[in-house]
């Protein structure tokens, strides 16, 4: 039986931003809304957030039709060179915890045309954290999830699912986000979720087991190798399908640090490889449950 395709899609032309009231974010009365600014050119839209959303209330969102041929083009869908099938121009949500180093490799891939897709939207548990300000800088969205005592203004994992929902979220890909993912996002986007971890697991994941934890569990193991590993996400920390792998060496004098950085460098290129094939509708399963990920050069080939 020939592995069935994972993905499917249908084109879509809106671009839907959100706001809130930044006086007052937990008001139920509807804020004044001033409109996102485009500066439209002959390849891009770009627009500015003016108002965000709040945990108390989801604002409706008004539609913006692109009706430039162009803009279609370069933001909904793609041609696959020497075929007559059409991919729709994935649209990514990311999810970062810290500096977010992934998440720029991955961003900057899609910007310079590799990935055939676009982040839309960031999450964050951090408002201040290093990706989300990035973030900022790049004109993407940014929210807040979950709602804690030191991040009141974040979301329920209803409303994060709403939420995405009006983004019109085709994937999620976790890049350093430490915080376990809801059980009601893993149903609204079941296997459309996908976390790095800098290890070669099932070893030296789990619970309490990131950065240079992992590192150091490594090196005091005494294993040889080490490596980063991209799966899917269920509702546990580091047990989901395993999609694919980077092996690095772990050298006989190695500091944790000294491994951390040669295993990031393998991240970075692992994310925006799968990321690439997951744009692609590349991701296939084989009969027995397990991922797999089509050659794009000759499509008979699966690693």
């Amino acid at each position: 039986m020939e592995p069935q395709s994972l993905f499917s899609g249908i084109c879509s032309n809106s671009i839907t931003p959100l706001y809130r009231n930044p006086q007052n974010p937990l008001s139920s009365s509807p804020p004044s809304l001033s409109y996102p600014c485009f500066n439209q050119s002959k390849h891009q839209v770009s627009f500015e957030i003016q108002y965000f959303l709040s945990s108390q209330r989801l604002r409706s969102v008004r539609r913006l039709l692109c009706k430039n041929s162009v803009e279609k083009v370069s933001n909904l869908v793609s041609e696959k060179e020497g075929s007559k099938s059409w991919v729709k121009r994935k649209r990514l949500a990311v999810f970062v915890s810290g500096g977010g180093s992934n998440f720029r490799s991955i961003n900057q891939a899609c910007i310079e045309g590799f990935v055939n897709g676009d982040v839309v939207v960031l999450v964050t548990n951090k408002h201040a954290c290093g990706g989300a300000q990035y973030a900022r800088d790049k004109g993407i969205p940014v929210i807040l999830f979950p709602k804690t005592k030191d991040e009141p203004d974040g979301l329920s994992p209803d409303d994060l699912v709403k939420v995405l929902r009006e983004f019109e979220v085709d994937f999620i890909l976790l890049a350093g986000y430490l915080k376990l993912i809801p059980a009601e996002l893993i149903r609204a986007y079941s296997r459309s979720i996908f976390n790095i971890h800098p290890s070669l697991l099932p070893s030296f994941g789990g619970k309490g087991c990131y950065g240079m934890k992992v590192h150091k569990a490594v090196i005091a193991s005494g294993a040889r190798y080490s490596g980063a590993t991209i799966h899917f996400v269920d509702e546990h920390y580091d047990t989901g399908r395993i999609l694919a792998q980077k092996i690095v060496p772990v050298l006989a004098n190695d500091t944790a640090e000294e491994l951390a950085a040669r295993v990031l460098q393998e991240e970075h290129k692992l994310y925006v490889e799968v990321t690439t094939a997951l744009c692609e509708d590349r991701i296939v399963w084989r009969e027995d449950g397990v991922p797999l990920i089509q050659s794009k050069e000759n499509p008979a080939e699966y690693y």
